[in-house]
C-alpha cells in the first residue's frame, strides 16, 4: 500500500485566491505526521492543468495505490461535494447529476467531510471579527454562506450554518447568532427581520467563504445594500486554522485508510 493525499477546492480566476489555498496545503504537507505522503492540490474548475483528473494522474504517476480525498469547501451541502463524489464513484446524496463525468482512478479511493462546524473554525471567525466587536453581549451574528436551493443540500447548509453559529456565539459571548444563505436569496430579508425584532443590537455580518473574492467583495454588500451591519469582509484564509484542519483531515485519513 502507498497512501497518497488529494485535496480538491473550488478554483478562482483570482490568482490570490489560488496562492491563499495552495499556501495552506503545504503548510499542512510540512508537518511531520504527513512525511514522504504525496499529496497534490487540485481545483475542481477553472486552473487549467490542475484539475482533478491532474491531481489524479499525478499521484498514481508516483505509484499511489489508496488515495485519501479532501474536499477542501465550506459544507457538506456543497453541492460541488456531492458532484465530486459521484465523479469517484460514490453514492448520490440525491438525484441531481454533477457534469463531471466518471473520474480515470486505479487507486482505492477514501472521501473525507469538509469543513461543516469545526471547532477550531468557530475561533478562526471570531478573531475576524475581533475589530468589529465592542460590546458581545449586546451584539447579534448573521452568518451568510453560499446555500443551495435543492432540498437534501439546503438542510445540511442549514445544519451546519445553525451549529458554526451557536459555537461562534458561545465562543465569544455575542446575544444570538443567526444564519442566511446566498442561495436562496435569504440575505437582506434576515438582517432586516433581525433589526426590526431588536433594534438594539448590533449586527455583525460574517461571511463564510474560503477566500476572499467576488462573494465577499461584491454579492454581500450588494445584497445587503441600505442596511446597517458591521462587516469587514474577512474569509477564512489567510490562516493556520485552515492548515490545521487540513493537516487533522490528512492524517487522520491516512490512518484510516491504513486500517482498512
Amino acid at each position: 500500500m502507498k497512501p497518497g493525499i488529494l485535496v480538491i477546492s473550488h478554483g478562482s480566476r483570482e490568482s490570490l485566491w489560488v496562492q491563499l489555498v495552495d499556501e495552506a496545503i503545504a503548510e499542512a504537507a510540512a508537518s511531520p505526521r504527513l512525511s514522504n505522503i504525496p499529496i497534490v492540490s487540485s481545483f475542481l474548475e477553472i486552473i487549467e492543468g490542475r484539475l482533478i483528473q491532474d491531481g489524479i494522474d499525478q499521484l498514481e504517476g508516483q505509484g499511489v495505490t489508496d488515495m485519501y480525498v479532501v474536499p477542501l469547501f465550506i459544507s457538506s451541502g456543497s453541492t460541488h461535494v456531492d458532484e465530486i463524489g459521484q465523479a469517484f464513484g460514490f453514492p448520490w446524496l440525491s438525484d441531481l447529476e454533477g457534469d463531471l463525468g466518471t473520474f480515470r482512478v486505479a487507486a482505492n479511493v477514501h472521501y473525507g467531510m469538509p469543513i461543516d462546524d469545526d471547532p477550531e473554525i468557530a475561533e478562526l471567525l471570531a478573531s475576524n471579527i475581533s475589530s468589529l466587536s465592542s460590546e458581545p453581549e449586546k451584539e447579534a451574528l448573521l452568518l451568510i454562506g453560499h446555500g443551495s436551493k435543492e432540498k437534501v443540500f439546503h438542510e445540511r447548509w442549514q445544519e451546519g450554518l445553525l451549529k458554526l453559529g451557536e459555537r461562534l456565539r458561545a465562543t465569544v459571548g455575542f446575544k444570538r447568532a443567526e444564519y442566511a444563505m446566498l442561495l436562496p436569496d435569504q440575505a437582506a430579508a434576515k438582517l432586516a427581520a433581525m433589526q426590526a425584532a431588536n433594534p438594539d443590537e448590533a449586527v455583525i455580518v460574517v461571511p463564510l467563504f474560503l477566500s476572499q473574492g467576488y462573494f465577499t467583495n461584491q454579492v454581500i454588500p450588494t445584497r445587503l445594500s441600505g442596511l446597517v451591519y458591521k462587516y469587514n469582509g474577512r474569509a477564512m484564509l489567510p490562516s493556520s486554522a485552515i492548515s490545521r484542519w487540513l493537516e487533522r483531515q490528512m492524517y487522520d485519513g491516512v490512518r484510516r485508510m491504513r486500517k482498512v
